[in-house]
């Protein structure tokens, strides 16, 4: 962060001084250096000794003299221009959205890391990819930490500067007060010198002017009121510069103030956030860790799960068969009924060929017993 150059001495002293010489001079220390009060007023309350400086320096004024009414306080407002020139500047030239980018970087790049990436489903797509993953993680948290460090050490670095600059708008305002002051002392000792001159130079005049009635009286009468005329309006104008002066006083706080809470916010990201996220890493790492041995475990538990339910399902089934077999008999009833079946229907067959057997022979017998007797018969015939 680049310094702005003043065209003032910040290291000067912040009490004011009274001078008719158009250019700033070299400020004198006074005995006693003026509290700096809140904020800058309307109207400023003098010390004793301050009161004496405006008293002694209207003696010195003279309202005559074109060319000192002329640069009459232009070395305060020299000053004044100067200074808040280089304040405005500053105002200006500040650039708190650079750490505000830097704040939003350090955001993304605390949301880039994510712990909690999809795993395959699967024992065997576990072991595979579970070792990749988190050798993947490592370095993705090792990236980010290496960013995060850069980032804080800008960060740093621009805290440093925040802070000089705090301290250096402490001095600025402390000047701001001190020029406050010194143009309205300017502009007392002013209007001091002239309401005298009024009431007593100027009205003298005007009394010779109406008692003599000569043109001359009349017109250094007329220029001594022009003469009045001009140094009024020039202390209007020193009252437009001190105006300024008096709006300074609430920018140079504002922008005190813009740099503390920066500041601040970057303390707080520093000291909390940053190593809050670091911690929070070391427990996402270990948590990976964790879920891998638990998946792993899981893994193994479904497997043996399914080889237990595989093996009583198996069990179950030659049980059963084993059990059914146990209670048949060496032949099934079914069979038995079947070949009773089968030896009934043979012994009816049987039965069946024997009767028509029987019967046959019964008739051949009888046949043969009637060849018999008609073969006897005709052998009687014969031997007759």
């Amino acid at each position: 962060m680049a310094d702005n150059t003043f065209n003032f001495d910040l290291d000067a002293p912040a009490v004011p001084t009274l001078t008719l010489d158009p250019a700033p001079a070299q400020e004198q220390a006074q005995p006693k250096q003026p509290e700096p009060a809140a904020a800058p007023e309307a109207q400023v309350k003098l010390s004793p000794e301050e009161q004496a400086m405006v008293d002694q320096f209207a003696e010195k004024i003279d309202i005559t003299n074109s060319q000192q009414v002329l640069q009459y306080g232009s070395a305060c407002q020299k000053k004044i221009g100067d200074f808040s020139e280089a304040a405005l500047s500053k105002v200006s030239t500040k650039d708190l959205g650079e750490v505000g980018n830097m704040i939003t970087d350090l955001i993304g790049e605390l949301k880039s890391f994510d712990a909690g990436e999809e795993q395959q489903k699967g024992i065997l797509g576990f072991f595979k990819k579970k070792g990749d993953q988190i050798d993947a993680l490592k370095t993705k948290y090792n990236k980010a930490e290496t960013n995060v460090e850069n980032i804080q050490g800008m960060l740093e670095a621009h805290q440093v500067q925040l802070l000089k600059d705090i301290a250096m708008l402490d001095k600025m305002y402390d000047l701001n007060m001190a020029y406050f002051k010194e143009l309205s002392m300017y502009i007392l000792a002013g209007k001091k010198k002239l309401a005298e001159v009024r009431a007593g130079e100027l009205q003298q005049a005007m009394d010779k002017a109406k008692a003599s009635g000569l043109p001359e009286d009349a017109q250094a009468a007329r220029d001594l009121a022009d003469q009045c005329e001009r140094f009024e309006k020039k202390l209007y104008d020193l009252e437009l510069t001190r105006n300024i002066s008096l709006q300074m006083g609430p920018q140079i706080r504002l922008l005190q103030n813009n740099n503390t809470m920066m500041a601040e916010k970057i303390q707080s990201t520093i000291v909390n956030t940053i190593p809050l996220w670091k911690n929070q890493m070391v427990l996402a790492l270990g948590l990976a860790h964790s879920q891998q041995a638990m998946q792993a475990e899981r893994a193994v538990t479904d497997m043996t799960n399914d080889l237990l339910k595989k093996n009583a399902e198996a069990l179950k089934m030659g049980t059963i068969e084993t059990a059914k077999e146990s209670q048949r008999g060496v032949v099934d009833i079914e069979t038995l009924q079947q070949t009773n079946k089968s030896l009934i229907e043979t012994l009816d067959e049987l039965n069946k060929i024997q009767t028509e057997g029987r019967a046959k022979r019964a008739a051949a017998e009888q046949e043969l017993t009637r060849i018999e007797d008609e073969l006897k018969s005709k052998m009687m015939e014969i031997r007759s």
